[in-house]
């Protein structure tokens, strides 16, 4: 399964966050939009890199002296981990629990198409499997004419 075919079933909507932006601001976002990471933007909508749930936390653990001053921009991991809407899942799965990342970037010609999350490859793998499986006992059982 390619990567365009799990971002037509979720959807490619990406949640935004910017740069200057309090932690303590970024939480409740988080939370209304269900989501584990948020992309940085600039104030010119430029991606700066990508801040996760996980990363919120651990400054709250390590910085809780400041963390209401705190701004997404010092604790965003700037080194994006991307891919193409043409790579496999199975490619983005590797990619990702190799990097230990659980969300990555998808872009077509420079032009950002969606976040994928390593939730969102499992599921459509599952589903790809199920489907298979089904048109295997199909046939085992005869129900499949030619």
């Amino acid at each position: 399964m390619k990567v365009k075919d799990i971002l037509a079933s979720k959807g490619n909507n990406v949640v935004t966050i910017e740069d200057d932006t309090t932690v303590i601001d970024a939480i409740p976002i988080f939370s209304a939009n269900r989501i584990g990471s948020l992309l940085v933007v600039d104030k010119d909508d430029t991606i700066q890199g990508i801040i996760s749930a996980n990363e919120i936390l651990t400054a709250a653990v390590n910085q809780l002296e400041n963390i209401k001053t705190l701004t997404v921009n010092k604790i965003m991991t700037t080194n994006l981990i991307v891919a193409t809407e043409e790579d496999d899942s199975d490619y983005i799965l590797a990619v990702m629990t190799e990097n230990k990342v659980r969300h990555i970037t998808i872009f077509a010609n420079k032009e950002l198409k969606g976040l994928v999350s390593i939730g969102d490859v499992v599921k459509s793998q599952l589903k790809e499997m199920d489907v298979e499986n089904k048109y295997l006992k199909d046939y085992i059982a005869g129900n499949y004419h030619s």
